[in-house]
């Protein structure tokens, strides 16, 4: 093991760059804890083509976002042969489009919010007004690009003409937006290791809703309660159903399961399947509590990189 060569793959050029440079970073220094022989590659100041693939035994994939956790990335792994942390390239795409995750949930049988799509050429306040009455959407309601993570682009409406000011606006930087009636009650996340459901943590932001600055800016003072406080059974069928989530999107190494739990039921939003490693994220905060160091965290990452997954 101590003459294996990790590549880390960092940084990149969407909207979570900061924090993926930030997740690699605290995954460098324990991979080198691990000892392992550590080299980093950053996307946007290089193209993934001009990777060695001579030298390097395996991928840490610590990027978050567009180009890094939607199957693009995943995609030059596999076209270099070298076996890579995290999710595959089909798995990666499908849960990073909200459209598709959202199909195999309802596949699946696993509750989620109901929604509309809108795209950009097709446009008009008049069939977004159609569209509200025709899914039986109440306000307020959640309007968000198709694939982006983090929370970013995320605006929640009160009424149709916040919806359709906020729709034209994220349209100027988006082709296809997603539509879904908000969801009250607890935000629940849940980590899962290797197939493995870790356990679930519960936020309580002081901001609106969980948002970017609630996630990664400690001036934000989200509240992280450690297991979440649901009843035994209830946070039990939690971590069942992001099991079941996580099969059925066929995702590997870690993936860390966003829910709102509302009227006694779970609603499952979204998969992450590049969920953050820094200091203020989940799924190190529910390992830790699980008895899981960082480092022994990474390390089970790195034990789960493969190919053709």
């Amino acid at each position: 093991m101590k003459n294996k060569k990790v590549l880390v793959v960092l940084g990149g050029t969407s909207g979570e760059r900061e924090v993926s440079l930030d997740t690699g970073k605290a995954c460098i220094k324990a991979i080198k804890k691990l000892g392992y022989k550590v080299s980093t590659f950053d996307p946007k100041k290089k193209s993934l083509s001009l990777i060695n693939k001579k030298k390097i035994d395996l991928i840490f994939n610590a990027l978050h976002g567009k180009d890094g956790e939607d199957g693009v990335v995943q995609s030059y792994f596999e076209y270099l042969r070298i076996p890579y942390t995290h999710s595959g390239v089909i798995s990666s795409y499908n849960a990073m489009n909200k459209v598709i995750s959202k199909e195999i949930f309802k596949k699946n049988k696993i509750k989620t919010p109901s929604y509309f799509v809108f795209q950009k050429k097709n446009f008009t306040k008049a069939k977004l007004n159609r569209s509200i009455q025709m899914k039986k959407i109440k306000f307020p309601i959640v309007v968000k690009p198709i694939n982006e993570g983090s929370s970013i682009g995320v605006r929640i409406c009160k009424n149709i003409q916040d919806l359709n000011k906020s729709s034209k606006f994220l349209f100027r930087k988006h082709l296809e937006l997603i539509f879904e009636p908000y969801i009250g009650g607890q935000e629940i996340q849940v980590a899962v290791i290797n197939g493995n459901p870790l356990g679930a943590i519960e936020l309580e932001p002081k901001r609106e809703f969980y948002d970017y600055k609630a996630k990664y800016s400690k001036a934000a003072k989200t509240k992280h309660i450690m297991p979440a406080n649901l009843k035994r059974y209830k946070y039990r069928q939690a971590l069942k159903i992001a099991k079941k989530a996580n099969d059925a999107l066929g995702c590997k190494g870690i993936t860390r399961s966003d829910f709102k739990f509302f009227n006694n039921k779970f609603y499952l939003l979204e998969i992450n399947t590049q969920p953050g490693m820094t200091n203020l994220s989940l799924v190190p905060e529910i390992a830790d509590y699980k008895g899981i160091s960082f480092q022994n965290l990474v390390k089970k990452i790195l034990s789960n990189a493969s190919l053709n997954k």
